[in-house]
This record gives structure tokens, sequence and C-alpha cells, in this order.
């Protein structure tokens, strides 16, 4: 008999760009999460393409409804692939068609919407990811477990503790990692003993603690298996898809001990990115052989004028003067004049410089120019794009606690401090 040749999936990534992002604001009032911006120079949707790129599958949509404009103008800056390559990055908005008439409902409600899409190109494979998440991972080798195992669906799991398993969806597998049970959130005080990982399905590397499957919301489906398993009218993957799958489908897991964290929320966004500031970092964006893609600016080298830089990273074309910055991440294009002193600030930078006419305007009306102000002190803090922060202004100094929310000029959460987009704060200002 001859021996069956083995042929290259066909594979589609399908990123899902998330909901309002209400968790995120302000930093999503005006764009969508896979749109904020990360790291100084790169946005979230960045981490989950390159690590599509890197792995060979160059076939990716990004799926998404809510605040997209600034997302298709980074994609479109971003990702061009040459036309000898099959490649591309393309962004699927909720639209209205002869079949479709409403939003995207949840997130297999937006993949279903959009298979006419899909099918034509024919995939054999779909890879679903998450928008919002930092982690590297090699899709390959999980497309590869996936199809060895000769499994329906394959999900990505991440082993975690008994406290942390109260705040995933969990999963009992048995000893050939084969899924047979699914559970949203167990309380704390449930007894889920018997979903703890089986000896047999364990890695070396996991610790004792480790104990549970929590499910990171990345999926291989079989291409017929999609069309089969959206063949209904649930709208949830997590929630609905899944738990209906494992009982008429072969549903496996895919155990992934790497740094993986879900940045969706204000404290979490911050913790991860000011991470970066630590000499051996969780996620490392200083792989030559993967490297995370982003917009090629094409920007200066930033200007350094006699400052005590700590522990901080500072993307191109800022200007920084005289001052003192510790354990902070500086965006692209940020300006930081005399006499400041910043202590873990996430400092986003600009979309564009301001020229002298501009200049000029704001000395007129009395605006700061965009960037820092001299003599300002700041702490722990996230100062969104294109901030006009003016001289002798203290930011998170005081001590004071403010309730999570909007108070006017700023707004608060878990103690973090954030300047919107684009504001205005006058000369002298106490936050």
């Amino acid at each position: 008999m001859a021996e069956k040749k083995y042929e290259e999936p066909r594979v589609l990534a399908i990123i899902l760009g998330g909901g309002k992002g209400t968790r995120l604001y302000p930093l999503t009032k005006e764009r969508s999460k896979p749109a904020v911006p990360f790291g100084g120079k790169y946005r979230i949707v960045d981490i989950p393409i390159s690590n599509c790129i890197n792995s060979g599958y160059k076939k990716i949509y990004l799926l998404t409804q809510f605040n997209s404009a600034s997302l298709h103008l980074h994609i479109i800056n971003s990702y061009n692939f040459d036309r000898f390559s099959s490649g591309f990055v393309q962004i699927l908005a909720a639209e209205q068609t002869l079949e479709h008439s409403g939003w995207y409902e949840g997130t297999a409600d937006a993949v279903r919407k959009n298979l006419g899409h899909f099918h034509r190109q024919a995939p054999t494979h779909y890879i679903i990811l998450s928008g919002d998440q930092l982690y590297r991972m090699d899709l390959k080798k999980f497309m590869d477990q996936h199809i060895a195992s000769g499994a329906n669906i394959t999900i990505a799991a991440k082993a975690v503790n008994r406290s942390d398993a109260s705040g995933f969806g969990i999963m009992q597998v048995n000893d050939q990692n084969q899924i047979t049970a699914f559970m949203e959130k167990p309380a704390k005080d449930a007894n889920i003993d018997d979903w703890k990982i089986p000896a047999k399905s364990r890695t070396k590397d996991l610790t004792p603690d480790l104990e549970y499957l929590a499910s990171m919301g990345i999926y291989i489906f079989d291409a017929a298996t999609m069309d089969e398993m959206l063949n209904n009218d649930f709208t949830d993957f997590g929630k609905e898809i899944i738990p209906m799958a494992i009982k008429t489908k072969k549903v496996s897991s895919y155990i992934f001990n790497g740094y993986w964290e879900d940045i969706g929320t204000i404290k979490s966004f911050y913790d991860a990115t000011l991470d970066l500031t630590t000499p051996v970092p969780h996620f490392n964006f200083y792989e030559e052989e993967k490297p995370i893609y982003t917009h090629m600016r094409n920007l200066p080298p930033s200007k350094i004028n006699n400052a005590d830089m700590t522990a901080s990273l500072a993307s191109e074309g800022c200007v920084i003067t005289n001052a003192r910055i510790q354990h902070s991440v500086i965006g692209v294009r940020s300006i930081i004049n005399e006499g400041c002193d910043l202590e873990g600030v996430i400092m986003m930078g600009a979309d564009s410089y301001e020229s002298d006419d501009i200049k000029a305007y704001n000395k007129k009306k009395g605006i700061p120019n965009m960037g820092i102000g001299r003599n300002c002190k700041i702490n722990k803090a996230i100062i969104d794009k294109d901030a006009h922060i003016g001289e002798n202004c203290c930011i998170n100094i005081s001590g004071k606690h403010y309730d999570d929310g909007d108070h006017g000029l700023f707004y608060s959460a878990d103690g973090i401090i954030v300047i919107r987009k684009g504001a205005v704060i006058p000369d002298g200002t106490v936050i």
C-alpha cells in the first residue's frame, strides 16, 4: 500500500478584536483594544500578527467592530506583503449584508458572519487568536500536534493553580490530552479535584501547584468542523461552541508553558508594560529570529540631553532634556523637558511633531506644547498619545487616593492615573 502523502495544511488565522474594551477605558475611548499602543512603539495587535507571521501563517483576518479607524490605518501602514506572496492581513469589520444585518454578537458569531470570506481561501484549518493577549507561541508546533492527534479541535491551555482556576474556563482531560468536560470559572469553594491534570498529561516543567488546565481562548479547528459547529445560533466559543463540541467531537488540549498574559484591564496593561523595563522581562522583544513587527516610521534616533534614565525604554524620535526617568516606557516622538522627574510612567508619545506655527498658536492660546513641560513630577501614570502637559505639574505624587473612574482631566484605575489622548493639562496642575 502506498504511503499517504502528507499535505501541508492551508491555514487561515483569525484574530478576534474583542468588544468595546470597557475594562481598558479610556485607552479604548477612541480606538479598539488591538490598536492600543504597547511597549513604546507597537500596538497590541502586533503580538498575535507577529506570532502568525513567525510561524509561517500569513493569511490573517482581523475581526473588529468598535473604533476601528486607527486600527485600519495601523494595519495598512504596517503589513504589506510583496506581490509574489499570497499573504495578507485584512480587517473584517462588522457589516450589513443580505444574510446578516447586525453587529457581531460574540466570538463565534463574528466568525460565522465572515465564513463567506474565509471559504474563498479554501482553508483546511483555522487558528483562532485573541487580539489582547501578550505571549509568544510557535503556532506551527501547535498545528503539528493538532494534526498528529487526529483531533477536530485543539484548545491551547495554560496550567494554573487552584486560586487562579476560578478566573478561567477549566478543562478536564484524560491521559491522551483529550478534553472530556469544560467548566466556566468554577467558584472558589467548589470541589474540582476531579479536574486536576492527569499524571500522564503533565509536562516535566509544571510545578506541583499547577494542577488545572485553563483555556487561553486560542483554538485550532478543522475547517469542516468549524462549519458544522457554527451551523446554529450560538454566539460564543468558550461558553457555547466548545462545550457543545466536546460532546460529539474529538477535542484535545495543547499545554503552553511560556509566558502568557491577558492585558484586558488598565492594571494588567500597566504591569505588563512596565515589566518590559526589568533586566529579564517576561516578554522579550529582543529575539532576532522572531521579531515583533510594527509600523516602520522612519523616525530619527532619540536625542537624550543630559538625562538620568534607569530601567527605562525610550522609543525612536524622542527628545529628552535634563530629566530623571525611572522604570518607565517612553513612546515615539515623546518630548520631555528640563527638570522633569518620571517614575513608573507609560508615555505613549505622539502621532506627529508640532510645527513652529502650531507652537506659536499654542503660545497665543495659552496651550502647553505637546509633551511634558518643565519641572513636572509624575508617578504611576499612563499618558496617552498627543497629550499636552504644562510646566510644574504634579501627577500622582501627593498620595491622594482617587476612586476608580472619570475625574474630568484624568481617569483613575487601581491607583493608576490615566491622562487621556489629546488631553490639555494646564501649568501647575496637581492631580
